[in-house]
């Protein structure tokens, strides 16, 4: 049957509840919808979603042998638009603060510590994983319930006009920008680009008597919300929320100076570099009347997964494992922090950063030439992005080969870290 309206699809969503788009993750009443790209095409698994419980496929081709089940087949223009009308429309039922966060670096962190925070004291939802994209966004918002308090939604974006078209259906009332570096130089072009393609959060806020959550240690973040109405500062030496970072024994503690009576959160985050994204949860946690105890316990207990930021055992090692994302800014801080490091056996392993475009060799020779100032007992540098530089660290091409040296050798008492492009996979290093 052909879709009559957004209104009748949404009264169908309301009866199932449950979004699908991948057949394998598909449970008896779910809505599959059919999306196509590239290398894959929905459609020819909607037969298939209906028999294996699916209570309804949307699809955007003609199904072939469908006509024993065609009331269960819902036809439409397209079915990612349709999926992300349907997002806004769902959104639309809310009177409630959705804050949405994007960034160069720190996002799904941040997202994870202000979830933890705002949970602590409402019922809030948040993207699950890195659920951030063009399909991410509607997904995360198509499982937020009626019962929600708060929603925090996640951004990614690697183009211009990317994060416009996330808040065309996410409508955030609330934002913030972690920091705008050098990530997906080969979609936004420039940094100048990163900031236009970022900033279109701030853009909306603007125009839409928004509130910003803004790191005002940052000029550039100052100049790009100057528009928006309401402004929360934080920062290390500006903003209502301050603080500064002391390294605790590899972990990162942060000592609130001003702006709200909490001493010191232990935190079990790795560098000093998470300052700015423990100060936003601290900043929004405050701003929504969380109990300062509430959001020092929320990040106290917050415990960093999925290769962020994680400090951990491997056999007689300390890791810091970092490894789910690199670009050009966050590898320096990373390297940085390291070096800053009290520790008297370090090893760094750093995986090829990707989707830099023409910058990519003056990219990862730029981080070599850092590497070169500090002296380290030993460096791996992984992945063919650094194939052409000019060093003499040991290399690897791929993450596998790396991973045999360091099992072959006999190391106590060492720490390394671990760091590189999701694609590198540079977490098997350290794996059995």
């Amino acid at each position: 049957m052909k879709l009559g309206s957004i209104e009748d699809l949404y009264s169908i969503y309301t009866t199932h509840p449950s979004v699908v788009t991948d057949t394998r993750k598909l449970k008896s009443g779910d809505l599959y919808f059919a999306l196509k790209g590239p290398n894959f095409n929905g459609n020819v698994f909607a037969i298939a979603a209906l028999e294996a419980g699916a209570a309804y496929a949307i699809v955007d081709e003609e199904i072939p042998n469908s006509s024993a089940i065609q009331d269960s087949i819902i036809f439409v223009e397209d079915v990612l638009t349709t999926l992300q009308a349907l997002a806004k429309y769902h959104r639309q039922q809310f009177n409630i603060p959705f804050i949405a966060i994007t960034g160069s670096n720190g996002k799904t962190t941040t997202k994870e510590l202000v979830y933890a925070v705002l949970a602590s004291h409402f019922k809030t939802y948040t993207t699950q994983g890195n659920l951030n994209n063009h399909i991410g966004v509607p997904l995360t918002l198509l499982s937020i319930p009626k019962d929600a308090d708060m929603a925090v939604i996640e951004m990614g974006a690697n183009h211009i006009h990317e994060i416009e078209s996330y808040c065309a259906y996410t409508l955030p009332t609330h934002g913030m920008i972690t920091n705008c570096g050098k990530a997906h130089l080969e979609g936004f072009g420039s940094e100048a680009g990163v900031k236009k393609g970022k900033g279109e959060l701030f853009d909306f806020l603007s125009t839409h008597n928004g509130t910003a959550f803004v790191m005002e240690d940052y000029d550039y973040l100052q100049t790009m919300s100057h528009k928006i109405p309401h402004i929360i500062g934080y920062g290390q030496y500006n903003g209502q929320i301050q603080g500064e970072a002391i390294d605790h024994d590899g972990m990162l503690t942060v000592k609130i100076n001003k702006g709200i009576e909490i001493d010191s959160i232990f935190t079990h985050l790795v560098g000093n570099y998470n300052l700015p994204n423990v100060l936003a949860a601290v900043a929004i946690g405050q701003h929504f009347k969380v109990p300062n105890e509430k959001i020092k316990s929320a990040i106290e207990h917050y415990i960093p997964t999925n290769s962020r930021s994680q400090l951990l055992k491997w056999k007689n090692n300390e890791v810091i494992l970092d490894a789910y994302n690199a670009n050009p800014s966050s590898m320096k801080l990373a390297v940085d922090n390291f070096a800053k490091m009290n520790k008297e056996h370090k090893i760094v392993c750093l995986g090829g950063m990707r989707e830099l475009g023409t910058d990519t060799l003056m990219e990862h020779q730029l981080l070599i030439d850092q590497l070169k100032q500090t002296n380290w007992e030993n460096v791996l540098l992984v992945g063919s992005e650094f194939k052409p530089c000019d060093h003499n660290y040991l290399y690897f091409d791929t993450a596998i080969e790396a991973k045999a040296w360091l099992h072959a050798q006999t190391l106590k008492d060492y720490t390394i870290l671990i760091k590189g492009s999701r694609g590198i996979q540079m977490e098997q290093l350290i794996a059995p």
